[in-house]
């Protein structure tokens, strides 16, 4: 099945675009954690890529863009939860995106929903298993990686 990158920041127009690609699998991206949210509602994709690399943590808490809240709109509506490969290997920080994603992981465990690596390259799908092992990934997420 073909992949198509969303990005758009208008909902309207984002809508017309989930219309258009009905028969592909959508990856939505946003830096806005409330249209975040208005998508997983609102709209059918197929998996939500968060971006970590521009996210500001708080005092006292990370701020890794997934949330119980989100966790339980995406769980409800089967929506996979992506993680940004190209992202993490061309980082500078990679220890603040690593913590990121770890705590993504333990959300994802605790409701259950699967996670995806997305990248633009091709890369091997074992080499991809045994990077979410070493995350903390269950084993029963790593089988569709």
């Amino acid at each position: 099945m073909k992949q198509i990158i969303l990005t758009e920041k208008n909902f309207n127009k984002l809508r017309n675009q989930v219309k258009n690609n009905k028969n592909k699998e959508i990856i939505f991206t946003s830096e806005d954690d409330d249209l975040n949210r208005k998508v997983l509602e609102k709209l059918e994709i197929q998996i939500l890529l968060i971006n970590l690399k521009n996210k500001k943590d708080y005092q006292k808490q990370r701020n890794s863009g997934l949330n119980q809240v989100l966790a339980k709109i995406t769980k409800k509506n089967n929506i996979k939860i992506g993680i940004n490969f190209d992202e993490l290997v061309l980082s500078k920080n990679k220890e603040k995106i690593i913590s990121r994603i770890i705590q993504n992981i333990k959300l994802c465990d605790k409701y259950k929903i699967q996670m995806k690596f997305i990248s633009k390259n091709k890369q091997n799908s074992y080499n991809l298993k045994s990077l979410g092992l070493v995350l903390g990934m269950p084993t029963w997420m790593t089988k569709n990686l």
